[in-house]
C-alpha cells in the first residue's frame, strides 16, 4: 500500500512560480512511476507531467517548457517546479502512483495510476 501527500500549493500571481511536492510512503514507492494531474472546475482531471524510477519524464503540451518533474528516491518524494504560471494553470493538483514496479513506459491515462493524493490546490491571480 502507497500514500501520497501533496503539499507546496498555494496562491501566486501570474509569471509567479510554484514547487509542489508529494511524499510517498510504502517500501515500494521508489519503484514506481509517479505523476501529476490536475482539475479545474468543472473541467475532467488531466496529465500534467510523469517521471519513472530511471527519471524518465513526459509533459503535456500545455506545459512544456514551464513545469519540470523530478523524484528524489532517497526521500521517496517527487516534485512538480511550476514556473511562469498561468490564471489557466489554477486547480487541484493531484499527484498519482503507477503501480507497476520499475514500468519504464509512459502513460497520461487516469486508470493506469494506482494511488492518488488527496490533492493541493494551486491559484493563480491575473
Amino acid at each position: 500500500q502507497v500514500q501520497l501527500v501533496e503539499s507546496g500549493g498555494g496562491l501566486v500571481q501570474a509569471g509567479g512560480s510554484l514547487r509542489l511536492s508529494c511524499a510517498a510512503s510504502g517500501r515500494t514507492a521508489s519503484s514506481y512511476a509517479m505523476g501529476w494531474f490536475r482539475q479545474a472546475p468543472g473541467k475532467e482531471r488531466e496529465f500534467v507531467a510523469r517521471i519513472t524510477w530511471g527519471r524518465m519524464t513526459w509533459y503535456a503540451d500545455f506545459v512544456k517548457g514551464r513545469f519540470t518533474i523530478s523524484r528524489d528516491n532517497a526521500k521517496n518524494t517527487v516534485y512538480l517546479q511550476m514556473n511562469s504560471l498561468k490564471p489557466e494553470d489554477t486547480a487541484v493538483y493531484y499527484c498519482a502512483a503507477d503501480g507497476r514496479s520499475y514500468y519504464t513506459g509512459s502513460s497520461s491515462r487516469n486508470d493506469d495510476y494506482t494511488y492518488w493524493g488527496q490533492g493541493t490546490q494551486v491559484t493563480v491571480s491575473s
